[in-house]
């Protein structure tokens, strides 16, 4: 119950907080900096589980936003059905994009999962007749539950956090679970776990698809909050962004993606005077973090305090981020 403690409390804090915050540009922001926490978590589960650089996590954004807003505007689909189809959609592209990519390792994974990105925003921005091009897809109309339609930021809000707290919980399921273990073991040395009777192709593939799928739903959100989708949003730098979160927050944690998508997009807001400046700052902190705490900033955290309260060595900030999952 102690060990639980701070996430009950973190957890009473998003349920009040929008009684607590009146301005709306300020819940936009939050609202937001949850959808970014989601993608964050995204990424964790293909990089900080199982090892496989993905650099191309806005394509499987972009895949989920323009599968609902298809669907809702053309079809008239109800929202809550395509979340699992902007899902369902995302994952199998992800499972086209890992099959090939299977014998590819660093770099050279990172530059292929870019090159997807940047080709499903093409294809976004070419294909006219179905996406309208750079002109985008306006008038995504809001969700609603039976007879009530939403309105305002609140429904909004507790709809992402929602979604925020099922794809925690599955990944923590997951971090316990064989699967879990076998990402573990792939991380760490591939060939290893080869030798161990690990299918390396099944396990990769698998945290591939589950990862654009938790992608999907990000932008199956995002089309129905922003009421809009055009290919713009979608660019290879954000991308960047959110390969840099769990990076600096501390990947294979919970609290990592979490901290790193406050740092990474709710700070340059608060420091707004300095936005424009935010790329620069952004890459500084990346570097300075890799450089003193490889691990991220949590598992560093954890470190400090297992020194300060137990007087004991502790984990190093590199093993933090692979043990964090456990916690």
């Amino acid at each position: 119950m102690r060990r639980r403690l701070p996430s009950l409390l973190l957890l009473a804090i998003s349920l009040c907080l929008p009684f607590v915050i009146a301005n709306r540009y300020w819940m936009h922001v939050i609202v937001m900096a949850i959808v970014y926490m989601l993608l964050a978590f995204s990424v964790d589960l293909v990089y900080g589980y199982a090892g496989q650089i993905n650099l191309g996590q806005a394509g499987f954004y972009a895949i989920g936003a323009y599968t609902t807003a298809l669907l809702m505007l053309r079809l008239k689909v109800s929202y809550w059905l395509t979340v699992p189809a902007a899902g369902a959609m995302a994952g199998f592209f992800g499972f086209l994009l890992g099959l090939p990519t299977l014998r590819l390792r660093g770099l050279y994974l990172g530059i292929a999962t870019m090159g997807f990105s940047e080709l499903v925003r093409l294809t976004l921005l070419c294909w006219v007749r179905l996406t309208r091009g750079p002109m985008g897809l306006p008038g995504i109309p809001a969700p609603a539950i039976g007879g009530y339609v939403f309105k305002g930021i609140l429904p909004y809000y507790y709809t992402i956090l929602t979604f925020l707290l099922i794809a925690i919980a599955c990944i923590r399921a997951l971090a316990g679970s064989r699967v879990g273990k076998a990402w573990a073991a792939i991380r760490e040395d591939d060939v290893a776990a080869s030798a161990m009777g690990i299918n390396i192709a099944r396990y990769k593939v698998q945290a591939f698809v589950l990862g654009a799928a938790m992608a999907g739903i990000a932008g199956s959100f995002f089309a129905v909050y922003i009421a809009f989708v055009s290919p713009d949003a979608f660019r290879v730098m954000e991308s960047f962004l959110i390969f840099a979160m769990p990076a600096v927050g501390g990947m294979a944690t919970v609290g990592g993606p979490i901290l790193g998508a406050l740092i990474v997009y709710v700070l340059p807001e608060v420091t707004r005077a300095f936005a424009m400046y935010r790329m620069l700052w952004v890459g500084a902190l990346l570097t300075i973090v890799m450089v003193v705490s490889p691990g991220g900033l949590v598992p560093a955290f954890r470190l400090l305090v297992a020194k300060v309260t137990h007087g004991a060595p502790g984990v190093s900030a590199g093993e933090g981020g692979a043990k964090g999952a456990a916690s």
